[in-house]
């Protein structure tokens, strides 16, 4: 029975520590187009999600599924540094929600916002 259980732990362990290093590399790779990203601060939770790139959803996703209840710090100083406050606190509440690790809550929520128009201001739905 304990081998069992070193052997869990040791598959445990090693997929968190890979989800960390794919978050890092994706999110060293995406840095600085994300810190040039001019969201306004007061944006909703949807209407932040129109002016991210992809990557910043699927890194919160991937530190979700690989650190579980510790991603809540991890996400909350990130979207803080990257001036994200409309994302900051759904990041830190998805994150101590159990058993949404698995979903991908903001990725899905980026398609949502991108597909439906949700949190689109009536000057972007204007043409011209």
């Amino acid at each position: 029975m304990t081998e069992q259980l070193s052997t869990v732990l040791s598959w445990l362990l090693t997929f968190m520590l890979t989800c960390l290093i794919v978050a890092m590399i994706v999110l060293w790779l995406a840095w600085e187009r994300l810190r040039r990203l001019n969201v306004p601060p007061d944006a909703g939770f949807f209407e932040t999600m129109h002016y991210l790139p992809i990557t910043l959803p699927i890194v919160l996703d991937v530190l979700d599924l690989g650190f579980d209840i510790l991603a809540a710090p991890i996400s909350w100083l990130l979207l803080d540094r990257l001036g994200l406050r409309g994302l900051r606190n759904k990041a830190a509440v998805e994150a101590l929600i159990p058993f949404t690790q698995p979903i991908p809550v903001f990725t899905i929520s980026w398609m949502i916002a991108r597909l439906t128009g949700l949190g689109k201001t009536v000057s972007e739905e204007r043409p011209g």
